[in-house]
């Protein structure tokens, strides 16, 4: 049962966990340790990072070979909390499978560009877990009263007046954020430090009929 959770509305929903200390140890312990067998993820992804390393793939492009990093029962929690999700927004008649697992270990002035996530699937999960932070993210150039470095955004899919279109989540160790492929996200530089922020993102297929979905409630 997940009972640490809340829920975030923009249109689509986010809903935010938080990561067992048991597993959050481990993934760290892992990146930490196998650094040098990790294979680089850059190629496949759009952030403006040189450290993104691959934990976990099981997707069907030919010039990416499965691999797996994590112990089993790490996956089956990613499974635990993709299953919450689904069933939390009301989807039936699914089927899934974790694609990809990665880390991103940001340094001073690297970045993350607005995006989605896709799989083999064009519908899915996105997830952002903290693993590590900077102590510090370093001057705010302006309005260092709303900070903005070194900050997640993620864009919601409704518009209009009183509409609440953005979130930027405070940002904890052992958050785990999950949302839709197609909620746009971003990750701004920091500076004023040689420390890192690290995180790990996750993408999960889903398989469904759109058509029976409509209207649920």
């Amino acid at each position: 049962m997940i009972l640490n959770f809340q829920c975030i509305n923009l249109g689509q929903m986010i809903i935010k966990y938080q990561v067992p200390y048991d597993i959050f140890l481990t993934i760290n312990h892992i990146y930490e340790s196998q650094i040098n067998n990790l294979p680089s993820a850059n190629k496949t992804l759009i952030g403006k990072i040189e450290n993104e390393h691959s934990l976990y793939y099981n997707g069907e492009n030919e010039e990416s070979k499965k691999q797996n990093f994590l112990p089993h029962d790490i996956l089956l929690w990613f499974n635990l909390i993709y299953k919450h999700y689904l069933d939390s927004i009301g989807v039936e008649s699914y089927s899934f499978k974790t694609h990809s697992i990665w880390v991103n270990e940001m340094k001073k002035n690297e970045y993350n560009p607005m995006h989605i996530h896709s799989g083999d699937s064009f519908i899915g999960l996105s997830s952002v877990m903290i693993l590590k932070l900077p102590n510090t993210y370093g001057v705010e150039y302006s309005a260092p009263e709303t900070p903005q470095n070194g900050r997640l955004q993620i864009l919601g899919s409704t518009s209009g007046q009183f509409a609440k279109v953005d979130y930027q989540p405070p940002m904890n160790l052992r958050d785990f954020y999950v949302f839709p492929y197609d909620m746009r996200h971003c990750v701004y530089p920091f500076n004023g430090t040689d420390q890192t922020r690290r995180t790990l993102a996750a993408n999960c297929d889903v398989y469904y009929n759109q058509t029976k979905f409509r209207g649920v409630n």
